[in-house]
């Protein structure tokens, strides 16, 4: 556009997307080749953080067991030791969870179903092909 020429009042930008429903909410997905900044799931960081916090105070030996410390923090039995499973991930997935890098397969209630312990199992199940040759780097 040159100075003499009025910008316009309104430009109209098509974007093609769809919403998809996760965890309860709606997220926005881009087509295929489109690239897009994700963002952290803060209902999955926030259960890692949870996880974490409570193995340490199992570990303190303040608690002498899960059902000892579920009923302190008033949460149900088996969400805490579904919860407590998450604290056995790969580092490396728990990383990718917390910089909002892991795959749109690893939500908090898939995490909360049994997963393999083995870590190479692991990244196997949640990281693309891409994801895998690039951990070695």
């Amino acid at each position: 556009m040159t100075r003499a020429t009025p910008a316009p009042e309104t430009v109209t930008v098509h974007v093609p997307f769809r919403l998809v429903k996760r965890g309860g909410r709606k997220e926005m997905h881009l087509p295929d080749g489109a690239s897009s900044q994700r963002k952290m799931d803060n209902t999955l960081v926030k259960a890692l953080a949870r996880g974490f916090r409570w193995k340490r105070i199992l570990k303190s030996g303040d608690f002498t067991t899960i059902a000892e410390l579920a009923d302190r923090e008033g949460i149900a039995l088996s969400y805490m030791t579904r919860v407590l499973r998450i604290t056995l991930l790969a580092p490396d997935v728990v990383e990718s969870i917390l910089i909002g890098q892991h795959g749109r397969e690893i939500t908090l209630a898939t995490l909360m179903n049994p997963f393999p312990l083995d870590w190479s199992d692991q990244r196997q199940a949640y990281f693309s092909v891409e994801r895998l040759l690039h951990l070695g780097d």
